[in-house]
């Protein structure tokens, strides 16, 4: 998953206590205790770098960009701009103009649903997704289903939550014409074998389609390395504001592809008899834009360079094992995923206590945990279970969160006897 070697972590070449004192939340204390924030796959904190870049774009630069001919305009379009190219860099896409803002992933996946699918696909073309699937990932292709009529097939996984290659495989064929997958559950932290099955895809003529929103957090992505057709992830997931999202695609796709939506700074022309359209990447981004999330986002994806998304992964995974070493230890408790290519998330269940009255009780704690389906129901069906409590690390977290989440989870055991 990453270059680095998690017994590094420790030996200062990885400082998680500086990290954590710039997220201004962290010392926030709940219940009177130490917040120890578990629910990053959900949402991600904001370092102060995140809240600084954002609260100087209202403060001292707002204006609407690439319409206003003065200065103030023009400097906060060169810092919204200055994003595009900071995300290509990122995902190493080979122009800033393949790189499409959004609100989230969730609409960068309706966009391809609306604008690819709905244009390119054909009654008895082929959908290809995985039951590991985030619900933004399946039911933008169940409408396209019931409305155009091609065939969603769902590639089955084991019951440790990885995929079965063998199976994808065989769903693959001539009417194959997207594969639509996460690069890592948000569920089980199972990282898919993206690379193998992109080139299956290819090889059927299929475009694909990679959900990259747990992904991005934790270790390096390159599109082209890949050879993904799209690419999307949202950026309250990756440290930065939310209400901003990222939708990659190859140049020709996304020349080919009819607008979105219909408004200002997507067109060229407009006349009562028709209108045409902005070049790349305006014409999928009409009305005025999420400015200063942008910039927001930029910060973050700027934080997390300067660290090292290969130093991060390392310390990531280094907690992570602590964290599977330290859950297993507890009476009743089952992970639930058990992949041996995962990152940093961990779902389980307790024999005596549902999920929602785990995260109730360990809240009390100062333990922040995500319980329920996790937008992912076919998941919880084909794992044979109502829901999971899911504590999901980030770059700010610690041993000393892990080991809350363990003293915790002892009260819940003492509650239920």
């Amino acid at each position: 998953m990453t270059s680095s070697n998690p017994a590094e972590i420790g030996t200062g070449m990885y400082d998680v206590e500086a990290v954590r004192a710039d997220f201004p939340i962290l010392s926030r204390t709940m219940h009177d205790k130490p917040l120890a924030f578990l629910d990053s796959a959900a949402s991600a904190q904001k370092p102060r770098q995140v809240i600084d870049a954002v609260s100087d774009v209202y403060e001292r630069e707002y204006a609407n960009v690439h319409r206003g001919l003065y200065q103030i305009s023009e400097a906060v379009t060169a810092r919204y701009e200055g994003t595009r190219d900071i995300i290509r860099d990122f995902i190493g896409a080979a122009h800033s103009h393949e790189i499409i803002f959004t609100r989230n992933a969730t609409e960068s996946i309706n966009l391809i649903a609306y604008s690819f699918g709905r244009n390119f696909l054909k009654e008895g073309d082929e959908v290809v997704i995985t039951e590991l699937e985030h619900h933004a990932n399946i039911v933008p292709w169940q409408m396209l289903r019931d409305e155009k009529g091609i065939v969603l097939k769902v590639a089955p996984i084991t019951d440790d939550g990885e995929l079965i290659m063998s199976a994808f495989e065989d769903l693959l064929g001539p009417k194959t014409k997207l594969v639509a997958v996460a690069q890592m559950s948000n569920v089980l932290g199972t990282i898919l074998p993206i690379e193998d099955i992109i080139h299956r895809a290819h090889a059927v003529g299929a475009k694909v389609l990679i959900d990259g929103c747990q992904a991005v957090t934790h270790f390096p992505v390159d599109v082209q390395a890949l050879g993904c057709d799209f690419y999307v992830f949202s950026g309250h997931k990756l440290y930065g504001p939310s209400g901003i999202g990222v939708l990659y695609g190859r140049e020709e796709l996304l020349n080919a592809m009819p607008p979105f939506m219909g408004g200002g700074d997507m067109i060229s022309s407009v006349t009562f008899e028709k209108s045409t359209w902005a070049k790349l990447p305006h014409k999928f981004e009409a009305g005025t834009p999420a400015i200063a999330q942008a910039i927001g986002l930029g910060a973050a994806i700027e934080y997390v360079n300067g660290l090292g998304l290969d130093a991060i992964g390392a310390h990531e995974q280094d907690l992570l094992n602590y964290a599977t070493q330290q859950l297993s230890s507890v009476d009743g408790l089952r992970i639930i995923g058990t992949a041996p290519n995962k990152a940093s998330v961990i779902s389980f269940m307790l024999d005596y206590a549902h999920p929602h009255d785990i995260a109730t009780i360990i809240d009390r704690a100062g333990v922040a945990v995500r319980a329920g389906h996790h937008c992912a129901q076919p998941l919880m069906q084909r794992m044979d279970v109502p829901a999971t409590t899911r504590a999901s690390l980030g770059l700010y977290n610690n041993r000393a969160d892990i080991d809350a989440l363990v003293r915790a989870l002892g009260e819940v055991q003492e509650f239920f006897g």
